[in-house]
């Protein structure tokens, strides 16, 4: 039984053994395969081959493996999109690349200054005096008190003070002004003295009926510098000072809230009853009006004694 076993097995064998795939020796035919290292130098010395006879190929070969990681990813749109779009504002107004300066230190002037570093800005007030300047320089928009006495401005344009809306106060004092625009202060809704004393203006322009305090003395306004009714609707003047102008009358009418009026060193020759009183109404009483200066003028006041019963005060001037 053991025989037997043994017999079948050894048929299995020699079966598999028929069956099995023959392997031939592979000739490679190189003569590089029996050459010694010494002979590699001359095999590969290519100084010796002549140029017509030399096959040069050049290539680049890509490395093996994945050649997708060498392609550089494409840029988002998104991003080449923001570089194009310009640079955005910030929610006061300015642009981020703006120095912070020139909100610290207000807009720039003609010599490339700051109008803060060239004058004085304390809050809301800028001041400019003895500074030699020619022209009103740009001012802040919050400006409320601007002072640029004892220079040498000689015209007030109509872009000076626009958009403004905040400016209450001038002070032009001793300047070369004798030009205005005329409505180089109509639009300041907010304007409450203006003072241009000693300069050499002649034609005084339109102004804004909101102011309390009006200097304009020691200029050159003449008998026609002032124009009829100038400070009829101005309700809440106070003040008015018009001395050294060479007027020759008092400009009516006045406002029924004003206190003080000097018109020294005028060529005021006369006076009417009516000038200061209503004739008509014997119980009316101007209590407001308590300083009128008519001193220096060719005026005689004691011949018009009817023009001062409603005042609490005569004016000051010559009686003879």
């Amino acid at each position: 039984m053991k025989a037997l076993a043994r017999l079948v097995l050894g048929l299995v064998i020699f079966d598999a053994a028929v069956t099995a795939p023959t392997f031939e020796p592979i000739n490679y035919d190189s003569e590089t395969y029996d050459a010694t290292l010494e002979d590699l130098d001359d095999l590969y010395n290519y100084e010796n081959i002549p140029i017509g006879q030399a096959e040069i190929e050049i290539a680049t070969m890509m490395p093996s493996g994945n050649r997708e990681l060498l392609t550089p990813p494409p840029q988002p749109e998104e991003a080449e999109e923001e570089e194009e779009e310009s640079t955005p504002r910030l929610i006061d107004g300015f642009s981020p690349q703006e120095p912070e300066f020139t909100r610290v230190l207000g807009p720039q002037t003609s010599e490339d200054f700051p109008t803060c570093l060239l004058c004085t800005c304390i809050s809301t007030t800028v001041y400019c005096d003895d500074h030699e300047l020619d022209a009103i320089p740009p001012l802040p928009k919050n400006t409320a008190y601007f002072y640029s006495r004892f220079n040498r401005i000689k015209k007030i344009n109509r872009n000076d003070f626009a958009s403004l809306n905040d400016l209450r106060k001038i002070d032009l004092t001793s300047n070369l002004i004798s030009e205005i625009d005329e409505d180089a202060f109509k639009k300041l809704p907010e304007l409450r003295e203006l003072i241009l004393r000693d300069n050499k203006i002649r034609q005084l322009p339109d102004l804004p009926t909101t102011l309390t305090f009006i200097d304009i003395s020691n200029n050159r306004l003449g008998r026609k510098g002032i124009k009829q009714e100038a400070f009829k609707d101005m309700y809440d003047l106070h003040h008015l000072y018009l001395t050294d102008n060479n007027l020759d009358h008092i400009p009516l009418p006045l406002p029924e809230n004003l206190r003080a009026l000097h018109l020294q060193n005028n060529n005021i020759l006369e006076m009417h009853e009516d000038t200061f009183c209503d004739v008509k109404n014997l119980t009316y009483i101007r209590k407001a009006l308590e300083d009128i200066r008519l001193d220096g003028n060719p005026i005689n006041l004691s011949k018009t004694p009817q023009a001062y019963i409603c005042l609490p005060r005569l004016p000051i001037g010559s009686l003879v």
